[in-house]
């Protein structure tokens, strides 16, 4: 089992995002590990300890706010962050999951290399 100071879990059903947040995360020195659903980001869990997770709004098994939920339940320290071009920061569901600590943040698709390492570094 990877310990989890620095592994992140990618979870994105577009296999494009997944290849850029690793490009991005790798570069930086951490380790990632990319799930294209909801069940397999869940199954990585089961095997594996994550830092952070950075989760698509919009998966085709799950939806990601309760993918957010259910890795709270599971792992109540991990940083949680949506990243998706169907939210925007002032939604009310998402500001809900930020008040109630479900995700930390939300980075909005197309995003900027910075944004990504801004949240990782705060």
């Amino acid at each position: 089992m990877t310990q989890r100071n620095n592994v992140i879990l990618i979870v994105d059903d577009e296999p494009d995002m997944c290849w850029a947040l690793e490009y991005i995360l790798n570069k930086r020195g951490y380790v990632t590990c990319k799930a294209l659903s909801a069940q397999e980001a869940l199954e990585l869990m089961a095997q594996q300890q994550f830092a952070c997770a950075f989760l698509d709004a919009k998966l085709p098994d799950m939806d990601g706010l309760e993918l957010g939920r259910l890795i709270r339940e599971r792992a109540p320290d991990m940083r949680i962050l949506m990243v998706s071009g169907y939210f925007y920061r002032d939604d009310v569901s998402i500001q809900e999951a930020i008040a109630r600590g479900v995700i930390i943040d939300l980075i909005s698709k197309p995003f900027l290399q910075a944004e990504i390492l801004r949240v990782l570094e705060t």
